[in-house]
């Protein structure tokens, strides 16, 4: 089971005072969540702001120890801190909650990405697109493609939207509408992929908008017993999650045909 299911209560956190370099009613909040980047959370908050003029920077800081949240919140963002670890994007979820911008940019805080690449993302919904993703698909050329890889493009193929590849929610950056996180709910972000699927089963505008590749970025975290990536089974598993929801909100074949397959008579 995926320790990351929190109740409502939790859910709504627990925040201080907004420094005073916070908007008062901003345009853009991005979501950061942290645990333990004193390292890196710096350089993400810094071009967190430079995303446009207007923007509010939220750091779920939960579990850090080692002085994120302290150093997030002097340099002006608003922090919601946790004493224990959420799990894995259950800050994202906590963060949208708090969010007060008609547009929610998603980023992680172990990756500095310069403002000037994360802007089409804002720009992208504040032209209308409800859901804003990362290009990114992730490599397919290798003889042996990647298992999350793989669950990206089927998710996206079982929602007929091909179209997208890989790109996924599962994926920062990404940008969401107000509307689209009312419609899908905040809860939903916990599980990206679920949070996908809903919308666009809902009829949102999920476009894949710009390319970054993350992949080249990302800190390698491996099992150094095996070599394995530890969030592997865990990020297939909310694909299989998404594809589960889709089934019974379509049914068994997620409304693809059956074409003239007579099933009654094998029965």
């Amino acid at each position: 089971m995926k320790p990351r299911r929190i109740s409502r209560k939790s859910l709504a956190g627990r925040s201080g005072p907004a420094p005073s370099k916070v908007a008062a009613s901003p345009t853009v909040s991005v979501v950061i969540p942290a645990v333990n980047e004193r390292r890196t959370i710096g350089g993400v908050i810094r071009q967190a702001f430079r995303v446009h003029p207007n923007t509010e920077v939220i750091v779920v800081a939960n579990g850090s120890t080692d002085g994120t949240k302290e150093l997030a919140a002097k340099l002006g963002a608003r922090v919601i801190p946790y004493d224990r670890p959420l799990g894995h994007d259950v800050g994202r979820s906590v963060g949208a909650r708090h969010a007060r911008g008609s547009i929610v940019l998603f980023t992680d805080a172990d990756i500095v990405i310069p403002a000037g690449k994360m802007k089409p993302f804002v720009e992208a919904v504040g032209a209308g697109v409800d859901v804003a993703l990362n290009e990114y698909s992730g490599p397919t050329s290798k003889r042996r493609v990647h298992s999350v890889v793989l669950a990206k493009h089927a998710l996206n193929t079982a929602l007929m939207r091909s179209d997208l590849g890989g790109a996924s929610m599962t994926t920062i950056p990404h940008a969401l509408s107000r509307s689209a996180l009312e419609r899908i709910g905040f809860e939903a972000l916990a599980v990206p992929p679920l949070a996908q699927a809903m919308g666009v089963a809902k009829g949102l505008t999920v476009k894949a908008v710009h390319p970054i590749d993350v992949g080249r970025l990302n800190p390698i975290r491996r099992r150094r017993s095996r070599g394995k990536d530890p969030l592997e089974d865990l990020i297939v598993g909310d694909h299989i999650e998404a594809m589960h929801w889709l089934a019974e909100a379509t049914n068994e074949r997620a409304n693809y045909p059956d074409l003239i397959r007579q099933r009654d008579l094998v029965k």
